[in-house]
């Protein structure tokens, strides 16, 4: 295969929802809802934190407010791009529009997985250690841990474009979602991909899965220390919206990514929990449970 074959395909199709013109103007509006609805839940908890001088004060309220941050990136990395697409028959995208989304995707995915580990740490902290929460869990420790959770998605998104823009596309050109991401771009590749997905698999799966693992087996640490009723069951009020919130995440991103890349039917569902749906949900999750987050909305609206 010569240079030119290799380089031929310079755009990519991306498959959507459906070629029926009818349906997509009703996705268009039901996910236009979605995302306007990411953008207002995750503003209003960005906006109510910094104004608060309780909530702006505290790790756990410091570490929520950069998860809304991370939601909006990350529907804003893919959302747009799917509602122009639902207006445009043909939904194009240039080769390197899709790597760029690719690279952004996995920034932001991976970067929201180490927050929320993070996040799980902070609830440890402030239910077995009490005491000694406000000096562990300092500013300066937190901002660290966000940048370092920011590093983290930056080296892996590195990585996973890495093993992508290696390798040759010669055609056909549709991916089979409605965005450029791994597992259905590699699938377009004039090569045998074996050993690189592989080496995804077990980048993007380790990650999400041991992450999910991590978390899970320090909330159960977290229940298990508590003897007393009463305390496990302000602990377990505590913990539940962090447990929805990572079974949301991590679920569809486990599927998704800890698993060859065989590309299934099912597939563009799950990619809309991860992408579109848990956006809008952690803001509604988190302050439909938080008493503190309502009180504070509540003073800013009447302020």
């Amino acid at each position: 295969m010569d240079k030119n074959q290799t380089e031929a395909v310079r755009e990519f199709v991306l498959a959507g929802f459906s070629q029926t013109s009818s349906i997509e103007a009703g996705l268009f509006v039901l996910f236009l809802f979605f995302y306007v609805s990411t953008w207002v839940g995750n503003v209003l908890i960005m906006v109510t934190v910094a104004s608060d001088n309780y909530l702006n004060v505290s790790p756990m309220y410091f570490l929520l407010g950069n998860l809304s941050f991370l939601d909006l990136c990350y529907s804003t990395v893919t959302t747009p791009k799917l509602l122009s697409d639902f207006l445009d028959n043909e939904k194009l995208i240039s080769y390197n529009q899709c790597i760029v989304q690719l690279f952004f995707l996995h920034l932001v995915g991976a970067a929201e997985m180490f927050l929320l580990t993070v996040m799980a740490y902070d609830r440890y902290v402030a239910i077995c250690r009490p005491l000694h929460y406000t000096t562990v869990m300092s500013r300066g420790l937190c901002c660290v841990l966000v940048a370092a959770s920011w590093m983290g998605g930056f080296v892996h998104s590195t990585v996973q474009t890495i093993l992508t823009i290696r390798l040759p596309f010669c055609g056909p050109n549709q991916v089979d979602n409605f965005f450029c991401d791994v597992p259905p771009v590699i699938k377009l590749a004039c090569a045998d991909t074996f050993v690189i997905e592989l080496l995804m698999v077990s980048n993007s799966g380790l990650i999400s899965t041991s992450s999910f693992v991590v978390l899970v087996s320090s909330y159960t640490t977290i229940l298990v220390k508590i003897r007393s009723k009463e305390g496990r069951r302000k602990a377990l009020s505590t913990c539940a919206s962090h447990l929805m919130v990572v079974t949301l995440f991590f679920g569809p991103c486990i599927f998704i990514y800890a698993r060859p890349f065989s590309i299934f039917s099912v597939d563009k569902i799950v990619s809309v929990l991860y992408n579109v749906i848990t956006p809008m949900l952690n803001p509604l999750i988190y302050t439909l449970r938080n008493k503190e987050v309502k009180s504070a909305a509540r003073r800013l609206w009447d302020r």
